[in-house]
């Protein structure tokens, strides 16, 4: 950041390289996200919600919603989300695997590694992957997935006039 200019620099897909990684920052999983998601959605399901249900199952207490986890990668959701206000273009696609249950009150981190960054010639915009996970407070892995983008690149930032392309 410059110091008359209060946005970070901004990032574009030719900006990226394969293995690059952030974390975003811990955040706890508690009844007030699983009631916001719940009443979101129409997910009501008592496994979320009722001890006493949950209890019976083979998970012996309430996990929390696998769409809610995916949720919690959101990429702009990051402080680092902000580099890249002036080359996203579009979120385009998504995917997951939930590698162990995640309760109530859980804390979790998301990560994200740059995965691929496919420039076409003659494009000003890149087909960005990111893989990502969610991690606990255990340090275990309860998700992984990828993300993928479109990024502008640097060249088409400046042709639009974008004031902040590096």
């Amino acid at each position: 950041m410059s110091s008359g200019d209060l946005r970070p620099e901004q990032l574009f897909a030719d900006d990226l390289a394969i293995g690059q990684s952030f974390a975003g920052e811990p955040r706890a999983v508690g009844d007030a996200a699983f009631k916001a998601f719940a009443g979101m959605t129409g997910d009501d399901h008592p496994i979320h919600y009722d001890d006493a249900y949950a209890a019976k199952t083979r998970f012996g207490k309430r996990l929390a919603h696998g769409l809610l986890l995916m949720a919690m990668t959101a990429f702009g959701a990051t402080k680092m989300s902000h580099r890249f206000n002036d080359s996203m273009v579009a979120f385009i696609g998504q995917d997951c695997r939930y590698l162990k249950p995640v309760f109530v009150d859980a804390v979790l981190t998301s990560h994200f590694k740059v995965a691929s960054v496919d420039i076409k010639p003659g494009r000003d915009t890149a087909v960005v992957r990111f893989d990502v996970s969610l991690v606990n407070a255990d340090g275990d892995t309860v998700l992984e997935g990828h993300h993928t983008y479109l990024l502008l690149c640097k060249a088409a930032a400046r042709e639009l006039g974008t004031a902040h392309a590096g």
